[in-house]
């Protein structure tokens, strides 16, 4: 299921990216040389196999980037110094519902609080597709290489378009573009009741899942030969790089390292996938080295779901690659109430001042479009994780625990025990933070 295209949780499945049983090992999954910084390992699976700114002085701004550390706002040149500009792109389906009020607290923080954020809206989406043929415009995806500090999107897909091209060129141009390799996912259950499990509370699901985001299944390398004949033929390549596993691996490790957490899990399927999961396997061991505080383990990935729901409360962090990131994620967000409560960060984790993206993981959810029942919160913790991202870190914790506070209170939408709708959950949570300290 998508993080920004299809459905989920929020309504039926519409997706293009996201929305065996052979157990746990920890043996050498065969052998491999190498090591070095362009190994390249490619698994083969074929048709049957699994706008303006705002005006604030410079005097409020030059005090509050005094008090916090903003590393991305001081990557642009002087006239943009101060300034966060953030790319909106409402999206598809529910999306335009839910960032209306992720931008109403954008504009809090801007207005209330007086940070220093600029706001730029763009029109992407299948509207604009269908209206113009527009997907990802070159002088929009420049300016937010050069200028933007992030990126909020809410959902891409629609079933008017079903080959979702636009969708492709808006979602992969951010993440393939901008190198945005570490797709970082938590999985916290705010509330005992939305955990799904017996014996289970929310305080035995947090972790957080890193998904590798420019490589693997996702790279669209492949084609089709005799199509629409019974001799037809479909390939898709499994592309994983030194390099791109590596410093996906060690993003993994780094976290866990500076937030406390013991224990790093790998994730793959190395004893089907010899060649490319090899590299994988080998690879997070000998930077697990690295991190000798840190315990490193390994779990095949039909394996790791099965444990999930068994019990989850051993992981804290997981490192995994594209395709079973996505899979695995979407796992986690039923054990924290569903795809209306998961957010996610897309970041290019070795340098925290280059423009990052941030979405919710639910997708468009067409059959939800227009009628207040989709679930706003997981918009607003993607705002908060984008608000630590940029400097403010106290914020992000602000922002959870008023969410927490309308789970526990029934301010929230059905999927998720309440009875209201989107709107007035919003203006509950969006009140809630007026009113905090």
């Amino acid at each position: 299921m998508s993080s920004a295209l299809g459905a989920g949780r929020n309504g039926h499945p519409f997706s293009l990216d996201e929305s065996d049983d052979e157990g746990a090992g920890a043996g050498a999954p065969g052998s491999g040389g190498g090591g070095a910084a362009g190994e390249v390992g490619v698994a083969g699976a074929g048709p049957s196999l699994d706008g303006a700114p705002h005006a604030t002085s410079v005097r409020s701004v030059a005090a509050i980037v005094a008090c916090r550390a903003v590393p991305v706002i001081a990557r642009h040149g002087s006239v943009r110094a101060l300034m966060a500009l953030i790319a909106i792109i409402p999206g598809d389906g529910i999306g335009p519902e839910v960032m209306l009020h992720a931008t109403r607290a954008l504009e809090h923080y801007r207005d209330d609080r007086k940070l220093p954020l600029e706001l730029w809206q763009l029109d992407l989406g299948a509207d604009r597709f269908l209206k113009d043929g527009t997907t990802f415009p070159k002088e929009d995806a420049a300016r937010i290489q050069k200028d933007a500090s992030a990126v909020l999107l809410g959902a891409l897909g629609d079933p008017r378009v079903p080959g979702l091209e636009y969708a492709r060129d808006i979602l992969f141009g951010l993440r393939f573009g901008l190198d945005l390799y570490a797709n970082m996912r938590p999985v916290k259950a705010l509330a005992d009741r939305l955990v799904p499990l017996k014996d289970r509370t929310a305080k035995d699901v947090d972790f957080v899942v890193f998904r590798e985001n420019t490589e693997g299944i996702y790279v669209n390398i492949g084609g089709q030969f005799k199509k629409g004949t019974p001799d037809e033929v479909a390939i898709n390549e499994d592309v994983n790089t030194r390099k791109g596993v590596e410093r996906l691996i060690r993003a993994g490790f780094d976290y866990a390292k500076k937030h406390g957490k013991k224990t790093v899990h790998m994730a793959d399927k190395s004893n089907a996938m010899k060649h490319a999961h090899e590299l994988w396997y080998r690879c997070f061991f000998e930077v697990a080295k690295e991190y000798p505080d840190i315990s490193a383990k390994h779990v095949y990935v039909d394996a790791l779901c099965l444990y999930l729901v068994q019990d989850p409360r051993p992981f804290e962090v997981v490192v995994t690659n594209n395709l079973f990131g996505d899979i695995v994620t979407d796992l986690g967000a039923g054990l924290q109430g569903g795809l209306g409560m998961a957010a996610s960060a897309n970041v290019h984790y070795s340098d925290p001042k280059r423009v990052a993206l941030f979405e919710p993981v639910h997708g468009s959810a067409p059959p939800l479009v227009g009628k207040d029942l989709a679930n706003p919160i997981a918009s607003f913790l993607t705002v908060g994780m984008m608000l630590a991202h940029l400097g403010w870190p106290a914020e992000e914790k602000r922002v959870e625990d008023i969410c927490t506070r309308a789970i526990e209170s029934g301010n929230c939408t059905p999927d998720v025990g309440g009875k209201l709708g989107t709107n007035a959950v919003a203006e509950w949570i969006l009140g809630e933070l007026r009113r905090s300290a």
